[in-house]
């Protein structure tokens, strides 16, 4: 890509990006960047900072890659990651943080998005650990935070409280959320589907049977709750737990009659109209999934879609 690689030297002549496994999850990207640096390698961050027309990643999707040629993580539908990689190779021997665009727009004619557009991505060669160390602490504690890289400064700091991903004030800020963490309720098949293939997706799966079993604290908000018993009594409990704890999701199994009832369990108990509107019943995107694993399927898009919107609100 430039008349005189960095990486034409003997010692680097025989590198070439590779990837080390695939993933697209950012607590994978930022774990496999922490372990190159107190390895003794050096490594670098890709950001996808400006999308020009359609793209395959969301803004902020990133790569991390050592100076060895080993990467991880996606910032398109994997077209450009092998070239990137080189970007970034390039970067850690230069020692300064560079921005690359491919697609529509790019100096580099033989690297085409198949979606047509453009993106731009920022290329920072890390210094330290800690940043990064920072945001993986607060995700497990389930706090929601971010990252922001200064172009000029060529410097990056952690932000300890959620952050929406863009451009702001000339810097580019990230921002990282907990895992989505599914609480499956409900003594049957269709519970055990739905916590199988909750599990097989990669979220955190909590399954209870009953309600004393439940310990509410765990409700946060990047929580879903998945009611799927065939008692409303059972239901109740539960419910009031999740009118102050506010996770994005709650869904719960039956008819539009057993719906009804419940709405008005719930009124007597004094909830609001607005409150009651929160849970989604009958559950999932399509209706009248009456065998377990259409049911799981159904109620975990539904689940899915509620993030993303949750993401965009």
């Amino acid at each position: 890509m430039h008349n005189a690689s960095l990486l034409d030297s003997p010692e680097n002549r025989l590198l070439q990006p590779e990837q080390a496994f695939l993933t697209d999850d950012s607590r994978d990207v930022l774990r496999f960047a922490v372990e190159a640096l107190t390895s003794g390698m050096r490594a670098a961050l890709v950001t996808l900072v400006d999308i020009h027309g359609g793209a395959a990643r969301p803004l902020g999707a990133q790569m991390a890659v050592r100076d060895d040629g080993r990467y991880c993580g996606f910032v398109s539908g994997g077209c450009v990651e092998s070239a990137a990689s080189f970007e970034a190779m390039e970067a850690i021997v230069a020692g300064e943080d560079r921005q690359v665009r491919y697609g529509a727009g790019s100096p580099w004619f033989d690297i085409v998005l198949p979606c047509g557009g453009g993106i731009t991505l920022s290329i920072h060669v890390l210094r330290s650990s800690q940043p990064l160390l920072a945001v993986l602490n607060n995700l497990e504690q389930r706090q929601p935070c971010g990252l922001r890289y200064d172009p000029h400064t060529q410097t990056l700091r952690s932000l300890p409280a959620r952050t929406q991903t863009g451009w702001r004030d000339a810097g580019f800020e990230m921002g990282y959320r907990p895992n989505v963490q599914v609480l499956v309720c409900g003594r049957s098949v269709e519970a055990q589907m739905t916590a199988s293939l909750a599990q097989a997706a990669g979220f955190a799966v909590h399954l209870s049977e009953s309600f004393p079993s439940v310990d509410a604290r765990i409700i946060d908000a990047d929580t879903a709750v998945v009611l799927l018993w065939h008692d409303l009594q059972r239901e109740i409990p539960l419910l009031l737990a999740t009118r102050e704890a506010a996770p994005f999701y709650i869904g719960a199994l039956g008819s539009h009659r057993t719906h009804c009832q419940r709405v008005q369990k719930l009124k007597a108990l004094g909830w609001r109209a607005d409150e009651i509107a929160r849970i989604k019943a009958p559950i999932g995107i399509f209706p009248k999934a009456r065998d377990a694993r259409s049911l799981a399927l159904s109620v975990l898009a539904d689940v899915a879609a509620a993030r993303l919107a949750s993401g965009e609100a």
